[in-house]
């Protein structure tokens, strides 16, 4: 029996128009479907391939055990983390080995801060695994501000709200055009952060880039402090030019 291929589906920064034709052919096409979701959700990328699915698909929905109700500094969290993409993987490679392709659904760009990633190290050696590049997020973003991100010889430092404040403002300090991801409960050291690096005045939040509810707005003008999934902190660069 041939064995089937694990496909990491990069989706794109969540418009379906912006998605990869072949990203595209493999949805349209596949019989199993898995995607990452929090337990009572529908999942962000289900929403985003809502109406993209045969009508025999047989969807595999992986609800992660734990989001921010254990610190990631618990040794916990990644104990039970780890246990999650054990089981999960698992299922996949049984899907496979069994002659089934399965067609996994991540937001933006599977290799860029994804959960696909921990699903990916697990499979690669074991099935055949194929990973399918998508448009990231923070481009989506950035092209929303209508504003180049970077010019001749600017450099572009992409950082996570989940660092330590000071590692935040090191990097900040430090860069010429910036991006902040996974900001939410981070929200209010992100601008701490942001104020002590004086890139506070020049950043943009970009609210569900490329999506009928996208908003752009300068930071500095943003009073709601509670900030959706599909939230990004863009700083442009302000490079040589012709």
């Amino acid at each position: 029996m041939t064995t089937g291929t694990i496909y990491g589906v990069g989706l794109g920064p969540g418009n379906p128009d912006l998605m990869s034709v072949k990203a595209d052919r493999l949805l349209r096409n596949a019989k199993h479907v898995a995607f990452f979701r929090k337990a009572g959700r529908k999942g962000q990328a289900r929403q985003i391939a809502d109406g993209m699915f045969r009508e025999d698909v047989i969807e595999f929905p992986m609800e992660y055990p734990v989001t921010t109700e254990i610190p990631v500094s618990d040794p916990r969290y990644n104990e039970v983390l780890s246990a999650f993409y054990k089981e999960v993987t698992d299922h996949l490679i049984a899907l496979a080995q069994s002659g089934e392709d399965v067609v996994v659904l991540c937001e933006g760009d599977p290799f860029f801060y994804g959960s696909f990633m921990h699903i990916y190290t697990r499979v690669k050696d074991v099935v055949p695994t194929e990973v399918i590049p998508a448009i990231t997020g923070m481009s989506g973003a950035w092209t929303a501000t209508g504003t180049p991100i970077t010019w001749g010889d600017d450099v572009l430092t992409v950082v996570a709200g989940t660092m330590e404040k000071d590692k935040l403002v090191e990097h900040m300090s430090a860069t010429d055009a910036l991006v902040v991801m996974k900001i939410g409960s981070n929200y209010d050291k992100v601008i701490d952060a942001l104020k002590i690096s004086g890139l506070y005045d020049a950043a943009w939040l970009v609210q569900f880039a490329t999506m009928g509810k996208q908003t752009v707005s300068k930071l500095s003008e943003v009073t709601d402090k509670v900030t959706p999934y599909f939230s990004i902190i863009i700083v442009h660069g302000h490079g040589r030019r012709p």
